[in-house]
């Protein structure tokens, strides 16, 4: 991937519902280059999909949790996959030392974040987890 395809993703990623010409317009290239480069980072995978935020997304989700996984074997795709069609898991992270994985769940109730926790833990290739859940949030940074 080049500087045009990330500034591509990151387009694509403020906006997922830019037309061609508008991504175009902005990144200063022209349309069929945009069609052609969304095509192949679709083929290539680096584009796995697309989806809408609802609010219910993006509104503060009151109890929120960060939870370490250790991957056992070579499947770390497959569950980071399997991690992004879980709605309460709003971000996943790769790392370094003990872990693999840090992914981010937000819910609207302890019992909801359990039921999460169990699902996760479920995934074949989960072998340990760690989780923390996040109490006060003493700053931020907005984008």
């Amino acid at each position: 991937m080049d500087d045009l395809d990330q500034k591509l993703l990151a387009a694509l990623r403020r906006n997922g519902r830019a037309t061609y010409s508008d991504i175009a317009a902005k990144l200063r290239v022209t349309r069929a280059t945009v069609r052609t480069r969304i095509e192949k980072l679709e083929a290539s995978g680096e584009i796995s999909g697309y989806t809408a935020l609802v609010k219910g997304d993006v509104e503060q989700l009151p109890v929120r949790a960060l939870m370490m996984l250790f991957i056992e074997g070579h499947g770390t795709q497959k569950i980071i996959a399997q991690l992004s069609g879980i709605s309460a898991v709003q971000y996943i992270h790769s790392t370094n030392g003990n872990w693999d994985l840090v992914i981010e769940i937000g819910t609207h109730a302890l019992v909801e974040l359990d039921r999460i926790l169990d699902k996760v833990r479920l995934i074949q290739g989960v072998s340990k987890s760690e989780t923390s859940i996040l109490l006060t949030t003493r700053k931020t940074h907005k984008i």
